[in-house]
């Protein structure tokens, strides 16, 4: 998910009364539900070659103990150089080493369980195993996430600084209506690929995306994992993969590696250049040329 929606799950998991434990649980808590994403950093590699390197190892079990353990050491240290020099805030909390480290642990969890829920994939394992996980039940960015959060987050603040009243509600209400809207949302997922399943002409494969706004609603890819995928009323692929050299591919193109590895439902496509496009299916019908490689003209056979 955006790193919008994981800091205000950390945020209110603090407004929902966690934050009383300990000074300094609101930075713990929501630096905690974004740390993973340090992997952003591969970015700067530029072309396709980022996407073998995100949501892997600062999403998997080691860094869900490393993360939560470097963020908490560096608070703790940051209290006591301030108390050092004299500038801590009088009304900040006692800070407690281990309170933070378990806020943090909690809220760097909340991350990877967060990325699961879309179709682009998290390396639950990372570094014991390389397998991409998927969830298939939210889209990447989701408004009413947003505003159902992003309204709660807001409405506890407001009753803890002016009103006096049960600030906490606001912020656990909105917690357990994101798990609710993730079950519904998880059954609409279901019902969208099953139906395809059981559909003629019988698909082995079925990937169900949630559209952006639109959430009960689904845009579901289907094939049998040839190469050739249908979406809606349109296919994309120009030919089967088993009449493309990738492994040759792979091998002389980095990028072209980095994208098959992660590539969910990958398909090539002719090119007027007589080149090929190699793209995945999940994207096509969405800015599917911001994730594609291309590929020579000798790396496909036509049909």
């Amino acid at each position: 998910m955006d790193n919008l929606t994981h800091g205000l799950v950390g945020a209110l998991i603090g407004q929902a009364g966690l934050k009383r434990k300990t000074g300094l649980a609101m930075p713990a808590l929501i630096i905690g539900a974004n740390i993973p994403d340090l992997d952003g950093a591969c970015m700067l590699l530029g072309d396709m070659q980022h996407l073998a390197l995100r949501r892997g190892i600062t999403h998997g079990p080691i860094a869900w103990l490393l993360l939560p353990l470097a963020l908490a050491t560096i608070l703790w240290v940051f209290d006591r150089w301030q108390i050092k020099r004299g500038k801590r805030p009088p009304n900040r909390m006692p800070v407690h080493f281990g309170w933070l480290y378990g806020l943090s642990f909690i809220a760097c969890l909340s991350h990877p369980a967060l990325d699961w829920l879309n179709n682009y994939g998290v390396r639950l394992l990372e570094p014991f195993s390389s397998r991409w996980f998927y969830g298939d039940i939210l889209f990447i960015i989701d408004l009413w996430l947003w505003l159902g959060l992003g309204f709660a987050t807001w409405l506890s603040l407001r009753r803890e600084k002016k009103t006096g009243g049960d600030w906490r509600k606001p912020a656990r209400i909105a917690l357990a209506g994101m798990l609710a809207y993730i079950g519904l949302n998880a059954a609409i997922t279901w019902q969208a690929e099953h139906r395809v399943l059981a559909s003629a002409p019988y698909p082995s494969v079925a990937i169900a995306s949630q559209v952006p706004v639109a959430f009960w609603q689904r845009e579901v890819i289907s094939g049998n994992g040839d190469g050739i995928w249908h979406i809606g009323d349109f296919t994309v692929g120009d030919v089967s993969l088993d009449r493309c050299d990738l492994e040759t591919a792979r091998a002389q193109d980095r990028t072209a590696d980095s994208f098959l590895f992660w590539a969910r439902a990958p398909f090539v496509e002719r090119l007027a250049s007589g080149a090929w496009r190699l793209g995945d299916a999940r994207f096509a019908s969405r800015g599917g040329s911001r994730f594609s490689v291309e590929l020579p003209p000798e790396a496909c056979r036509p049909a």
